[in-house]
C-alpha cells in the first residue's frame, strides 16, 4: 500500500483531517496523515471498545475501517468533501488487544463512486484486518464549522 504524506499536526477530540466527526471522539480516533490518495488512522486502545477476551471488537474496528477509508477517498481535498458509505467488507485476521493502526488507499475516484482498500496493524506491525469500500464523495458548503463546534456540527 502506497505511503501516506507527512504527519498531521494533532487536531482537537471530534475532528479528522479537518473536518468535524462525532463518531471520531467517540472512539477517540487521531488522524496521523493524509494525502496522495491515502490516509492513516490511530484508534487508542479502549477496554470500552473490549470483547469478552479484551479484545478489540470487530465493531470498533470496522468504525476505524469505516474512517480511514472515506478519508482515503477526500484525500486529494480533505476538508471540501464528506463522504457516504455505499458498502463496506472487513476481513479480520487476528485479535489485538492494543492500538489499531488502519492505513488506507483510494483505489479509483470516479465521477459518482470511489474505491478504497486498506489494512489495519498493531503497533508491532502484524496484520489484524483487511477492508474494502465503495463511498460516494458530497461537497461540503463553504460556511461549514469551526473547530469549537464539533460537537454539534454535521459528521464527515
Amino acid at each position: 500500500m502506497p505511503a501516506t504524506t507527512a504527519p498531521t499536526p494533532p487536531e482537537p477530540p471530534g475532528i479528522l483531517f479537518g473536518l468535524p466527526m462525532p463518531m471520531a471522539r467517540a472512539f477517540g480516533l487521531r488522524g496521523e496523515a493524509i494525502g496522495d490518495d491515502s490516509a492513516r488512522i490511530r484508534m487508542p486502545y479502549d477496554a470500552d471498545y473490549t470483547n469478552s477476551r479484551a479484545d478489540v471488537h470487530g465493531g470498533a474496528i470496522a468504525v476505524l475501517f469505516d474512517c480511514v477509508l472515506s478519508c482515503a477517498v477526500r484525500a486529494h481535498a480533505p476538508t471540501q468533501y464528506g463522504v457516504v458509505t455505499v458498502d463496506i467488507t472487513v476481513h479480520f485476521v487476528a485479535p489485538c488487544n492494543g492500538d489499531v493502526i488502519a492505513t488506507a488507499f483510494c483505489e479509483r475516484r470516479g465521477q459518482s463512486l470511489s474505491f478504497a482498500r486498506g489494512e489495519a496493524r498493531n503497533e508491532n506491525g502484524e496484520l489484524l484486518a483487511l477492508a474494502t469500500g465503495t463511498f460516494k464523495l458530497v461537497a461540503r458548503a463553504s460556511s461549514t464549522f469551526s473547530t469549537a463546534d464539533a460537537s454539534i456540527a454535521p459528521t464527515a
